[in-house]
């Protein structure tokens, strides 16, 4: 039991080191802003991820009791990453594309959010003062 608990452990760490790797490399290649958000997001969930599953494996078969607080860890990275990726994809893109640069949708409505910049863009301001 022991050795097959090592053998996990093992595949874990260096599974987990292949992703930290790839995705440190294309946060450094890759050429546009958003297909560099793409590769950390996916190394952080995927490498930490599994170094945490490996330490729970680890503590619980050799170093004598489950540790909880890994498994908050996992769960909240597991949660959390995505939804921070999707929030700066969403701000990128609000910041830097015009609804005339987007495809279309297919629906009535345009992209989430965008429409009160179109509006704005096209209702004339008043100078403040």
């Amino acid at each position: 039991m022991i050795l097959i608990a090592e053998i996990l452990i093992s595949a874990l760490l260096v599974i987990s080191g292949l992703f930290g790797l790839v995705g440190s490399y294309g946060l450094i290649k890759l050429p546009d802003p958003m297909t560099r958000l793409h590769a950390p997001t996916k190394a952080t969930t995927l490498g930490v991820g599994g170094v945490l599953v490996g330490s729970m494996i680890y503590f619980a078969v050799l170093g004598g009791g489950f540790s909880f607080h890994e498994l908050m860890i996992t769960l909240f990275l597991f949660l959390t990453a995505p939804i921070v990726a999707h929030f700066i994809a969403k701000a990128w893109l609000h910041r830097n594309m015009t609804p005339a640069d987007l495809p279309p949708t297919g629906r009535p409505k345009g992209w989430a959010g965008q429409e009160a910049t179109a509006e704005a863009d096209r209702t004339p301001q008043r100078p403040r003062g």
